[in-house]
């Protein structure tokens, strides 16, 4: 896959060379378009200094849509990138990217994670990524999922169909792209850390009554028929009014107060629900002392003062549920498991190992299933084709098997590793692996509870499989949040819980991590 990264730059003289600095160091070479908008600053002279960009020049500003369009139509990568001039891409984010986009083809784009930062590329928030899975429509239709554009690494080809950037539009112009794309294609996205927003009091955000307006112009033009279409749009109308009138009230740090009342007054006449909610936050918190302010906010947002956290039915030192949430519904794990399997179903194919039983293999490969092998620790298990544990080398028949599938497992070998090494020399030029670990989990009660010695994140599964089958085979998704690994924890069923609330990813609390690898080489069907 060759990348090209566009900077679409307009007197951005004070960052561009920090932009660019970002691109040459990332792991994964990559083109380097800088198109310069009419620029009246030294903005051309230093693209033109900057060894490897490619320097392409509006003699007018356009605006940042249009020169988009300008690189992408210039572009030589099958996959592009834009970074605004005053941001800056973190460190392996094309690697990543470009891994998730090889394993998820048919997406017209795939993005992860972003921080904001201040002038001086100071953490102002934690990593943001919004999951838009299972339904990358409804998500988009709700709310810009992406966030920060730099995050998002898009197919060209589908790019260039979906007509590019409307350059009629000066604000979210990005999401009104990832919108009409989320209709037509599917999209992905994937937990690493791409890039940083820089606030620094000029940003084209800056005014939130602005942009809330665009926001839901966009969301009108692409307004849905169906009923799911709908309601997802109004909660998306209903969050963002209060996202951004709180942004009114709050982030005007620097601005002078005539400034501040023309965007809350502006607020007030486009949203005066949500204008007068963040009003009064902003009122609390200075005419209250700070507990009472904390009592205040925790009934106008839900929000506990510490002391005050109403635990309810899991105020209680045993779980709900000993037993993963097995005797009460579908256990919270076994749904993330079982939708990334779904996902990858035509995967299951050919000669197909899987671990334990075939259940999950007969469950999403079926009739594509040539030959089925399972891999258990005891002879006596009736469906038993490979005896032996997983960390013992040659074990598993060399270049053998076109899928693999083992989920929830590799915790309890010892030698990770060394089973790790194992299944790439078992898999066939081309075969695919697909694998789930636990990460915040209760440790089985049963026999495997002596054997139960790992719990992964996203970092340990990309690195250890990262160097066996390489970043660009390699697509590793962090599932689950505070409130899934709390239910989880409780064995509380995916049925009695807010499944919505599952959708959200948070890779400080990983739940389940996913892994796809395809081993390099011939395809499998070759």
């Amino acid at each position: 896959m060759r990348i090209s990264v566009i900077i679409p730059a307009h007197n951005a003289a004070p960052w561009l060379a920090e932009a660019v600095a970002s691109i040459h160091a990332q792991d994964v070479s990559a083109e380097v378009i800088v198109v310069d908008d009419g620029s009246a600053d030294a903005t051309a002279t230093i693209a033109a200094s900057l060894p490897g960009v490619r320097l392409l020049r509006h003699p007018q500003a356009r605006g940042p849509s249009a020169a988009r369009n300008t690189g992408a139509d210039a572009a030589t990568g099958t996959a592009v990138l834009f970074l605004d001039a005053d941001d800056r891409l973190l460190p392996g984010a094309l690697a990543h990217a470009a891994a998730c986009l090889t394993a998820t083809p048919d997406a017209a784009f795939v993005y992860g994670a972003h921080r904001r930062v201040d002038a001086q590329w100071r953490p102002l928030t934690p990593l943001v990524l919004e999951r838009c899975e299972p339904d990358a429509r409804l998500a988009f239709l709700a709310t810009n999922c992406v966030g920060m554009i730099a995050t998002a690494l898009f197919d060209r080809g589908k790019l260039l169909a979906a007509g590019g950037f409307d350059e009629g539009l000066r604000n979210c112009e990005d999401y009104d792209l990832f919108l009409r794309l989320a209709i037509r294609w599917p999209v992905a996205s994937h937990p690493h850390p791409m890039a940083e927003y820089r606030i620094h009091g000029t940003n084209a955000s800056a005014d939130p009554a602005r942009v809330l307006h665009a926001a839901w112009a966009v969301q009108a033009r692409h307004a849905p028929a169906d009923t799911a279409g709908r309601a997802a749009m109004a909660a998306g109308h209903r969050r963002w009014a209060r996202a951004y009138a709180l942004s009114a009230w709050r982030d005007n740090a620097g601005l002078p107060l005539p400034r501040i009342a023309g965007q809350r007054w502006r607020m007030a006449r486009l949203a005066p629900a949500a204008s007068l909610f963040a009003a009064a936050i902003w009122a609390a918190r200075r005419v209250l002392p700070p507990a009472a302010f904390a009592s205040a906010k925790r009934r106008l947002t839900g929000t506990p003062a510490p002391g005050h956290v109403d635990f309810g039915d899991l105020d209680r030192a045993t779980p709900v549920s000993p037993n993963f949430g097995y005797d009460r519904g579908t256990p919270i794990d076994r749904w993330y498991i079982e939708r990334f399997l779904d996902r990858h179903r035509a995967d299951i194919r050919g000669r197909v190992l899987e671990v334990g039983d075939a259940a999950y293999s007969r469950q999403f490969g079926g009739a594509a299933i040539a030959r089925q092998d399972v891999l258990h620790a005891h002879a006596d298990n009736p469906e038993a084709t490979i005896v032996g544990d997983l960390g013992q080398p040659g074990l598993l028949p060399e270049g053998a098997f076109d899928c693999i599938v083992l989920t929830q497992t590799l915790m309890l070998v010892w030698d990770m590793p060394a089973a790790a090494a194992e299944l790439a020399r078992a898999l066939k030029p081309g075969g695919v692996l697909l694998l789930t670990v636990p990460g915040t989990s209760s440790v089985d009660r049963g026999e495997w509870g002596e054997r139960w010695y790992w719990s992964l994140t996203g970092a340990s599964v990309t690195r250890m499989f990262g160097e066996l089958f390489g970043p660009d085979n390699i697509a590793v998704t962090v599932e689950g949040n505070v409130y899934a690994a709390t239910c989880f924890l409780h064995g509380l069923a995916q049925e009695e819980v807010n499944a919505a609330w599952l959708e959200r990813a948070d890779p400080a609390y990983p739940m389940v991590v996913t892994l796809r690898a395809v081993k390099p080489g011939a395809s499998a069907g070759t």
